[in-house]
């Protein structure tokens, strides 16, 4: 009796819809299904292969390309000076007599300088008879020729405004030299790589993306090397912002010394203005009375004319709703301003920037501030004001006047050595062979510090929680 088979497969019913292809590609006939091999799939699933972007643009860099300059460094810190007041002013003084003044050790008060004295709406002009060390005696050009009552005080304000002598005077007038103060900042090295094994390497799969940057077609293994490639770019300019100087050295796993580097926020924090708790979107005028106490602050600064604001989504609307109360009239009204009244043209509530005073502001969205996995989810950081202004220093290795942003990174460079932006690869995966290891790793690495100069003239916009 001759052998059977039990069951004898349908060679037609499992090959009638295969045929394979020469190239890579996804048609109705060579589709295999991953169910337990099942060979009889009839119908080409609905292959999405192009990834998704379901957070947009997630690279959040960009602020100090706008507002800085990038320069190059060849020392372990970055010094410079900034300018000290032209006019000579004090305040929170003693006043223990109506004919004497208590003044900090080292003050630049001379005889012969005539004076405003000040305390709230008490104001009286005198003339500096003698000075000491500590004290100047004087007398007022007011009939009593001495301080009221309400002179005689502490937290007393006075400035000099000019200066008067007898004829046939000599030893007139009293030297004062420039001052200025010198600020200094560090570079910090940061690094990160990526690592991919051998093995990994040779099991390619083919994602079509599009990238950051603006590419776009397939990547395998690689899309991630771009993707800390980003992320390490992004780290940059985080690390200029948020980074502060350590109080006590740290040391690390290595044993080595850290001591972190001053960022922006903390360069505004200690050398700057902070305003806490705007409310710019406040109704009745208040929001517009908190921006006003802001430039009166600026006026005392620098005065610098045109300034950027880089706020976050709710303090940027605050300030839409502030100038849309402004720009309003009549009974639930609005005036387009220049624009042609057209009733056909879409209200625009939303302003790119304003002149307030004798100063221009231009208003933009900082996507750090408003994303999730950066200051998006910390309220206490509402946005900055940063002055267009620049400032002129000594390039030593140019040997020539240049004018800086007062905002810039210097980053270390030699000419042996550029360290804004390094990338190397190492292991013996991808045609690199510089050790045994079954791997390529990508490095990188950037040695860099943050200059803010003028940084009275910043103001940081804070919530207080």
């Amino acid at each position: 009796m001759a052998g059977t088979f039990a069951t004898a497969p349908s060679t037609l019913a499992n090959l009638a819809h295969l045929t394979p292809r020469p190239v890579k590609g996804l048609f109705g006939d060579n589709y295999l299904s991953l169910s337990a091999m099942n060979f009889t799939q009839q119908f080409l699933p609905d292959v999405y292969e192009k990834e998704v972007e379901r957070y947009g643009n997630r690279t959040i860099s960009g602020f100090l390309r706008m507002v800085g300059a990038e320069l190059p460094l060849a020392s372990d810190q970055a010094v410079w000076s900034e300018q000290g007041r032209l006019h000579i002013a004090y305040e929170g003084l003693t006043v223990p007599t109506s004919t004497s003044i208590t003044l900090p050790t080292g003050h630049l008060i001379g005889a012969g300088m005539t004076i405003v004295v000040s305390k709230g709406a008490i104001t009286r002009k005198a003339f500096v008879i003698s000075t000491t060390a500590t004290s100047a005696t004087i007398a007022t050009y007011g009939s009593a020729a001495v301080l009221p009552a309400g002179l005689i005080t502490t937290g007393v304000k006075i400035f000099v405004f000019g200066s008067e002598y007898a004829k046939g005077s000599s030893l007139a007038g009293n030297s004062v030299d420039a001052s200025f103060t010198q600020y200094s900042n560090q570079p910090i090295i940061l690094r990160d790589k990526y690592r991919v094994s051998g093995s990994d390497v040779a099991q390619i799969g083919w994602v079509e993306v599009t990238t950051e940057i603006g590419g776009s077609g397939y990547l395998w293994y690689l899309k991630s090397e771009h993707e800390a490639r980003i992320r390490f770019e992004d780290q940059l300019e985080m690390a200029m912002i948020e980074a502060e100087v350590a109080a006590t050295a740290i040391t690390n796993a290595a044993g080595k010394t850290l001591n972190g580097t001053q960022g922006l926020f903390d360069a505004i924090a200690t050398r700057g203005l902070v305003f806490n708790d705007p409310d710019f979107g406040a109704a009745g005028g208040a929001g517009l009375a908190d921006f006003d106490t802001i430039l009166a602050e600026l006026d005392k600064q620098g005065a610098i004319e045109e300034n950027m604001m880089f706020l976050n989504r709710t303090t940027a609307l605050q300030i839409d709703n502030m100038l849309a109360g402004q720009n309003t009239y009549g009974a639930g009204g609005t005036s387009y301003g220049v624009f042609d009244n057209s009733e056909d043209m879409a209200l625009n509530l939303g302003f790119s920037g304003f002149r307030r005073g004798s100063y221009d502001f231009y208003k933009t969205d900082w996507k750090y501030l408003n994303d999730a996995t950066t200051r998006g989810n910390i309220a206490d950081v509402s946005g900055v004001i940063v002055p267009a202004g620049t400032s002129t220093v000594y390039d030593q290795q140019l040997g020539t006047n240049i004018s800086r942003p007062f905002l810039h990174i210097r980053y270390r460079a030699s000419e042996a050595d550029d360290r804004r932006l390094k990338s190397w690869v190492t292991g013996s995966v991808g045609g690199n062979f510089t050790n045994d290891a079954d791997e390529m790793n990508v490095h990188f690495l950037s040695e860099r510090t943050l200059c803010v100069q003028a940084a009275n003239n910043f103001v940081l916009l804070k919530k207080t929680v």
